[in-house]
């Protein structure tokens, strides 16, 4: 197993598909599947920086994908707990995952949104 640093370009490289990313979420109201975020092809980037984004909607369908992966995770589980062949244990483990990980980033984004609120309250006048 090699273990090396990871090198200032690979770090660019990384910030900048993160911007680019970024700035793709800005344009759609609907929150993006991780398979999409890795495609290269697909991140475009924003065509004026007047372009507005309404933030309850995208903040409703963050959650709502949040809660299909939740409800998803416990409906395979209870089908596989019942004993349903067509559903593998593999898949049961997949679907928490994802259910896990997209609940920790909108728990992760509301402690970021949270301080960012705050330090705006702490700005004196």
């Amino acid at each position: 197993m090699d273990i090396s640093p990871i090198g200032n370009d690979r770090i660019q490289s990384m910030l900048s598909q993160l911007r680019a990313v970024g700035s793709q979420a800005a344009q759609s109201p609907a929150i993006a599947r991780p398979v999409d975020l890795l495609n290269a092809s697909s991140v475009t980037k924003l065509s004026s920086p007047s372009t507005q984004v309404d933030f309850s909607a995208v903040l409703k369908s963050s959650l709502a994908q949040i809660s299909q992966y939740q409800n998803k995770s416990d409906e395979l589980g209870k089908n596989f707990a019942l004993g349903d062949d067509s559903v593998g244990l593999s898949d049961v483990m997949i679907a928490g995952q994802k259910a896990s990980i997209a609940l920790q980033s909108a728990v992760q984004i509301r402690n970021k949104l949270v301080s960012a609120y705050q330090n705006i309250m702490n700005m004196q006048v």
